[in-house]
């Protein structure tokens, strides 16, 4: 079996009377994509926030790298990269300058700060303040400043949330190139299509308890109906759509009635996606 970089044990925060995360285990192997996925308010920060002490459970346990985080907090901290959705940059500072600082609190010397820009797609930008970038330029400056000492995990909370499609995908880009070099990379997300790319795992978190945790295809397949999807002309030359449920007895028989009774424009398979899956295990959305 391979080693596992996180192990949480019955984790469980509150807010007061509100139970934030009740409960939760789960484990994440050495160098895989993990995408927690669930609506605003699952219960998705607050576990991030303790798998990295920055709150301490109260109840059970979380180990990083075989450490417990609230025993050996600074040594593991040392050794994760952190981007949170909300940035927390020094706006009055270049880039580069917002860099070489983390740097030093760090204690990263030698860094090729010119490269590390550059792989962020921020190689124009880097001498110029942070308060004239815009969402998504600073948002990979976020990723960019988690890299500085080549972490062994990567938390990444809603990383592309908001962004413009060429920052998003850069940062995307930047997740697998991670993922090559053997890092593991912890995603926080409610953006399905991207867990769905990127992941080798995925735990579905709704109301603070996880209610599902497994490969995309598996849960697809546990869960998911896959569909013929056809648009046919109806009255008055509308398109209207039929759809044809796939892997059933009777599955042939409606596909040759289709094709006779109605003039098919178009026709292609569609296979359940994780939000198709979310709604049907949870009964609600992700929004």
């Amino acid at each position: 079996m391979p080693e596992n970089a996180i192990v949480a044990e019955n984790l469980v925060y509150r807010y007061g009377d509100l139970v934030a995360v009740d409960g939760i285990s789960f484990e994440v192997a050495k160098g895989e994509i993990f995408s927690f996925l669930g609506p605003n308010g699952a219960g998705k920060t607050t576990t991030v926030s303790m798998l990295i002490g920055q709150r301490r459970p109260h109840k059970g346990r979380a180990f990083l790298l075989g450490k417990d985080i609230t025993r050996e907090t600074a040594t593991i901290q040392a050794q994760i990269g952190v981007c949170f959705e909300v940035t927390n940059l020094y706006e009055e500072m270049t880039g580069v300058e917002n860099l070489k600082l983390f740097a030093r609190l760090f204690g990263v010397k030698d860094l090729d700060f010119n490269a590390l820009i550059e792989r962020v797609g921020l190689a124009g930008r880097a001498r110029d303040k942070v308060s004239g970038y815009s969402k998504g330029m600073k948002q990979r400056l976020m990723v960019a400043r988690s890299l500085l000492h080549q972490p062994r995990i990567l938390f990444l909370d809603e990383p592309t949330e908001g962004l413009d499609p060429v920052s998003a995908e850069a940062i995307r880009n930047i997740i697998l190139e991670e993922h090559e070099r053997g890092v593991t990379v912890f995603l926080t997300t409610h953006d399905m299509q991207e867990a769905d790319r990127l992941s080798d795992r995925v735990a579905f978190i709704d109301r603070g308890e996880i209610v599902a945790l497994d490969t995309p295809h598996n849960l697809k397949q546990e869960y998911g109906q896959r569909m013929v999807v056809a648009e046919v002309r109806g009255a008055e030359d509308r398109l209207e759509q039929r759809e044809v449920v796939m892997d059933q007895p009777d599955t042939p028989d409606e596909l040759q009635a289709l094709f006779r009774e109605h003039e098919v424009v178009t026709i292609h398979s569609r296979e359940a996606t994780l939000e198709d899956i979310f709604i049907e295990i949870t009964g609600r959305e992700l929004a």
